[in-house]
């Protein structure tokens, strides 16, 4: 297991101020190297701003490509990989419009919009103007690359350290921990004799990385007066057979990902994670990024995984729909749709999700996909059957959606 990033949220204020960002950096390099001096690999080092609209002094839209710029270069010079500017509030229309200037005008920058919270219901604007950024980023990098850097947030909270999603509130700095641990349930679950016995295996590695993280981390926390948020230990893959999530739900006993009996598996393992005892933030669920996942590329290159498979995947702890290849004529209606769906889950389940849904200019469904980037995986195009939502559902209001009452 590696450690995906090592995230630091501060508001770093409008202009940029450079030494808001200098003790944080340095806080996050000391950390690195506490995780490393015990062997963990550290993959990034990450920054997460409050929502512009929230920082201590707001960002106005016309100015976050150029706060945007600012913020990547300070970044660069503290020794920063990525940034993730927070997200687009639902009720600032012209937040939204920015954002492809935001993307295009930056290379290491994230953002993202909320469609949903439980405050607020499901935005059926948001989406809408969520599906737009999708369609205007898909023109700006080669193969719609810069759609990586987007994601529309359904009931996401602040503290994930995973990108998109990670954002901070107004208040002190803090940093939190995202995992890669998908090959933990692969070695979990190797040569035992039971269910059972993978379970016991798997929650015993998980405690026992978690305890080992947060033991390293304490005196960082301290020393720099900044607060330790938790793990988000989410099983992240990696574009290789023994570091993919899709192989670990196949050693359970799957014949593929996709197929029948794969909510069984999705659930069993969900549930591993949830008996798990650790400091807690993000996600700590099950990611499914078909492109950073060579078995489940294959397996959504073959036909068997689906769209409709994945929305199942998220009603069960999966974290959403992430790194989906899409047909570059995908409509805007067919995106709001499918972010409508993605946003009643999210509230009627209680859970956090988000859509990372990446159309390819020129590509139709079953074409070939191939990026020159060393996490995605070769696919293929996924289809999308969907049709323009008519009559309350096409308007511009809200979906108030409480949760289930059982």
């Amino acid at each position: 297991m590696i450690v995906r990033s090592l995230t630091g949220f501060v508001d770093p204020g409008w202009p940029v101020e450079p030494e808001r960002l200098d003790g944080l950096a340095k806080s996050l390099d000391q950390a690195r190297q506490a995780l490393q001096d015990a062997n963990y690999e550290v993959q990034s080092l990450r920054l997460a701003t409050p929502p512009p609209s929230e920082m201590g002094r707001a960002v106005p839209p016309q100015e976050r490509a150029e706060f945007a710029q600012r913020l990547e270069a300070e970044a660069f010079v503290h020794g920063i990989d990525y940034v993730s500017i927070g997200p687009v509030l639902p009720d600032e229309p012209r937040g939204f419009a920015v954002v492809p200037d935001m993307l295009a005008a930056t290379e290491t920058v994230f953002t993202s919009a909320i469609i949903a919270d439980p405050e607020t219901g499901l935005s059926v604007a948001a989406a809408r103007a969520s599906a737009d950024i999708i369609l205007r980023l898909a023109e700006i990098r080669e193969n719609g690359f810069a759609n990586l850097r987007f994601a529309a947030l359904a009931n996401v909270g602040a503290g994930s350290p995973f990108f998109p999603a990670a954002y901070h509130r107004p208040g002190p700095p803090a940093f939190a921990v995202a995992t890669e641990g998908a090959d933990l349930a692969i070695d979990a679950f190797r040569d035992v004799p039971s269910l059972a016995r993978g379970r016991r295996r798997l929650v015993s590695m998980i405690e026992a990385h978690a305890a080992a993280i947060q033991r390293l981390l304490t005196p960082v926390s301290l020393q720099n007066e900044l607060r330790f948020l938790g793990i988000d230990f989410s099983l992240a893959p990696y574009p290789d057979h023994l570091r993919s999530i899709g192989t670990a739900l196949e050693s359970l006993g799957l014949p593929a990902v996709g197929l029948p009996g794969s909510a069984a598996a999705v659930a069993y393992l969900a549930d591993c994670l949830d008996r798990a005892d650790f400091s807690r933030t993000g996600f700590c669920g099950l990611l499914f990024p078909v492109l950073e996942d060579s078995t489940l590329a294959n397996r959504a290159a073959a036909g068997q995984l689906t769209m409709t498979d994945l929305l199942l995947y998220s009603t069960l702890c999966g974290t959403g729909l992430d790194t989906i290849p899409l047909p570059g004529d995908v409509s805007p209606d067919a995106l709001t749709a499918v972010l409508l769906d993605l946003g009643a889950i999210s509230l009627r389940h209680n859970k956090p999700l988000t859509a990372r849904l990446m159309p390819i200019p020129g590509k139709s469904a079953g074409d070939e996909v191939h990026f020159e980037f060393p996490y995605f995986a070769d696919s293929r195009v996924v289809a999308l059957v969907a049709e323009p939502l008519t009559g309350l559902l096409s308007g511009s209001g809200i979906l108030d959606i409480e949760p289930h009452r059982h």
